[in-house]
């Protein structure tokens, strides 16, 4: 498909919507529809991800991040770690404006280029429940922490973990997307921390495997940190 055919791509988006199950309003549909169209134009120029169709981008990205969206039931603080071209904080957070109002996200990317673009998408769209970080995460501070800090293709879950664990509030978790199953990243988590969840995921349309990963405080290690 060549072009951007929004009538087209809305019905790609409300057909992947309603085999997830997931019922968006016409002004959140909207809105995703307008990231998509945002990202196609930036991407032209800055080269924010490889997938060049609109119709293959329904799937890959937001289909791929509207799929996760159960794990961050009732998330009010969530900071998206390497954040790129938007995936999947910018998805969530244009989710999160109709069926979480509360949820806050925040982005970090230390490519000025792709921290522009998100600040832009920020602006037209109307995400208030926004920030832009351009930073390297191990350097980053946050006014508050974050229950859930998640990522999406960004490093080896034992340098997420490492690199930004100062930044997760006492009693949260990691939510790391992952195509196949990473064993020896899972073998390799830093002493203290654990993998307590792992869900295959099924996007629509997309025939790839997808886990999500979620990593919490080994129980042992957060009863010795509470006692000391």
């Amino acid at each position: 498909m060549s072009g951007f055919d929004r009538p087209t791509l809305t019905v790609a988006l409300q057909n992947g919507l309603n085999a997830l199950g997931m019922q968006l309003n016409a002004t959140t549909v909207g809105k995703l529809i307008d990231y998509l169209a945002l990202l196609s134009k930036w991407n032209a120029v800055y080269n924010l991800t490889a997938v060049r169709d609109p119709q293959q981008m329904v799937i890959h990205h937001l289909l791929d991040s509207l799929t996760v969206w159960p794990a961050f039931k009732g998330v009010e603080r969530c900071l998206d770690v390497g954040a790129g071209g938007g995936l999947p904080g910018l998805v969530l957070a244009i989710c999160a404006q109709q069926l979480q109002p509360d949820m806050h996200i925040a982005m970090v990317d230390t490519v000025h280029k792709k921290t522009a673009f998100l600040t832009q998408v920020k602006a037209e769209l109307g995400l208030a429940n926004v920030t832009v970080h351009t930073a390297r995460v191990e350097q980053l501070h946050l006014d508050n922490q974050c229950d859930v800090i998640t990522s999406r293709a960004f490093a080896n879950l034992a340098d997420f973990v490492s690199w930004s664990s100062h930044l997760l509030a006492s009693g949260g978790r990691f939510i790391a997307m992952k195509g196949q199953i990473p064993h020896e990243e899972i073998a390799g988590l830093p002493h203290g921390w654990e993998v307590s969840a792992m869900q295959s995921l099924q996007v629509p349309g997309l025939q790839a495997e997808r886990h999500l990963i979620t990593i919490r405080r080994c129980v042992a290690s957060g009863v010795a940190a509470a006692a000391s």
